[in-house]
């Protein structure tokens, strides 16, 4: 395991490699799961806030589940997470001209419309976050959907949290990440030495 600040990451986000392969997997991870993706508390503002913005990017099917369930729901766990199509697809998932799924809260950031990119959940994805009292437990989630990905991050040699800078960073800030990267290089040099 690995401890930088609150948060409890592990070893796996150090020693696993991981670059998403969109033509291979087509945006599975919006679609596969019982539920939307997992919504933050300060993030329910946020997407009121943005819907507008966000509708004309939409999928009508999208629409008509938001306006039916509402922006985003509350599940038998009593966690937020966004609505989703018949219990499927996210209500914010669309498909682009090669069938693969991307998100309009992302189309709508990208053109300019906001100022958000999509829920921290997706941006981190596949990494999970579980926040208790004194800490965050920080866990790669390992799914088949993605052995494309760990294969393509294997042959490009990147390792998943630089795959996951962008999102680390806007969810812990620069001097988290710095330290994290510093944390895995002790981590790293550790291993090492037991090897030999």
């Amino acid at each position: 395991m690995i401890i930088v600040d609150r948060a409890i990451l592990s070893d796996d986000i150090a020693e696993n490699f991981f670059v998403c392969n969109l033509e291979k997997c087509k945006g599975a991870c919006c679609v596969e799961g019982d539920l939307g993706a997992p919504l933050e508390d300060e993030e329910l503002e946020t997407m009121e806030e943005i819907y507008d913005e966000v509708k004309p990017y939409m999928r009508e099917e999208g629409i008509a589940a938001v306006e039916a369930q509402g922006k985003y729901v509350l599940d038998e766990d009593g966690d937020y997470s966004t609505t989703t199509v018949n219990g499927k697809e996210c209500a914010y998932a669309i498909y682009d001209e090669r069938g693969i799924l991307k998100c309009a809260i992302e189309q709508a950031y990208n053109a300019g419309k906001i100022g958000f990119k999509k829920p921290i959940s997706c941006h981190l994805y596949p990494i999970r976050i579980t926040k208790y009292d004194k800490y965050d437990a920080v866990n790669y989630d390992r799914w088949s959907i993605c052995s494309p990905a760990c294969a393509l991050g294997t042959q490009l040699n990147v390792p998943l949290y630089i795959f996951l800078k962008e999102a680390l960073l806007r969810k812990y800030g620069q001097q988290w990440y710095n330290n994290l990267v510093e944390a895995i290089k002790n981590h790293d040099k550790k291993l090492n030495s037991k090897a030999s």
